[in-house]
């Protein structure tokens, strides 16, 4: 962890509002258990302090994408159950048993790789309508005699429009996987990730997998977010300054001031997560004071038109929202360009990372 007497920027990540989430989407399901999603660092908040805290709220099962984040997540939770969403890759079949991982077989290939292991628990994945990984139909009904032979755990698909709760593909997709599973002997079944699981009960069968949704981006868009928010990226401002017409603020001269301006520089830029996208588009506060950036993010500098904010509020050192209650990760994702996943997993590591929980 940064000194943050020395870090430009802190970030605060709630392992008590974590734990809440998880529970929020418990309540979700009647029958069916949670899942927890952790790669990529836990989507960027940090797999070593995120997973023990959803263990703790009740979480047993958890999927990763890679072996190498199965292999690290073994030694943060020693009894788990671990999914690995790549499968079983050419040479990494006796590595995965090693770590007493499950590969999720998505192809004839992967399949073919754990034949020697086919008494040892693996997932498969059919493909209802990605076209990404898993078995497609015809593949699905041509592996059916050899799955026979095989300790199939788990049988799951991924939803391609989940978070648009009226979208004709998600029948279509649960219909499906219906239907190709009834020919696969499996204990469980698992279709629906975080806004899956607000399509209802047809769609969650005996497990959900919550990925992003447990780090507080909205798995319903267009709707009041239910889950939480579990991060706070804070900024210092390293300088102030004043300037006018016809001064220009950063790279490209991009911002040009059209008045008597106030500018702070704060201490993160685009090699810290803050995306150069939301250059002259994104928005700050100080307090309740809404600051919005002016001129092109840099590496690692952003620029702020801090004009209206109070006097006694600005000063080196000052911490700036750039992530908070004021304005979630949804919010700023939308005024970058993208979606909450990838500012979550962009978050950069020259930050101070403080994990608080509900005890502190």
């Amino acid at each position: 962890m940064t000194d943050l007497k020395k870090a430009g920027a802190t970030l605060t990540i709630d392992l008590g509002t974590l734990a809440k989430n998880y529970s929020i989407l418990s309540d979700q399901l009647p029958s069916a258990g949670l899942a927890s999603v952790v790669k990529a660092n836990a989507y960027g908040l940090g797999v070593k302090e995120a997973a023990p805290a959803l263990q703790a709220a009740g979480c047993s099962t958890f999927f990763v994408a890679t072996l190498e984040e199965g292999s690290e997540l073994r030694q943060i939770l020693p009894e788990a159950r671990i999914y690995v969403f790549h499968g079983v890759l050419p040479g990494t079949a006796k590595e995965l048993l090693a770590h007493n991982l499950i590969p999720i077989l998505n192809s004839r290939d992967q399949i073919e790789q754990w034949q020697a292991h086919a008494d040892q628990p693996a997932g498969l994945h059919l493909d209802t309508g990605m076209s990404r990984l898993g078995l497609t139909p015809a593949e699905c009904e041509q592996s059916a005699p050899d799955l026979a032979k095989f300790n199939i755990d788990l049988v799951m698909s991924h939803l391609a429009c989940a978070e648009d709760q009226d979208h004709p593909k998600n029948v279509e997709q649960v219909a499906l996987f219906n239907e190709l599973r009834s020919s696969i002997k499996a204990k469980y079944a698992s279709l629906a990730a975080s806004s899956g699981i607000f399509l209802g009960p047809d769609y969650q069968f005996d497990l959900c997998r919550a990925g992003v949704s447990l780090y507080g981006v909205n798995p319903t868009p267009g709707k009041v977010n239910q889950m939480a928010q579990v991060i706070r990226l804070q900024a210092k401002i390293l300088q102030l300054r004043s300037v006018d017409t016809p001064q220009t603020v950063g790279y490209g001269a991009t911002h040009q001031a059209s008045k008597p301006t106030k500018i702070a520089t704060l201490a993160i830029g685009y090699a810290d997560g803050y995306m150069r996208s939301l250059s002259n588009s994104g928005i700050v506060y100080i307090g309740d004071f809404e600051v919005p950036v002016v001129g092109r993010i840099s590496m690692d500098l952003t620029t702020v038109d801090v004009t209206g904010v109070p006097e006694d509020m600005l000063h080196m050192g000052a911490l700036v929202d750039l992530i908070g209650p004021n304005n979630p990760v949804d919010q700023i994702a939308d005024q970058a360009g993208t979606i909450g996943y990838e500012i979550l997993t962009s978050l950069g590591h020259r930050f101070d990372r403080h994990y608080i929980s509900d005890e502190a």
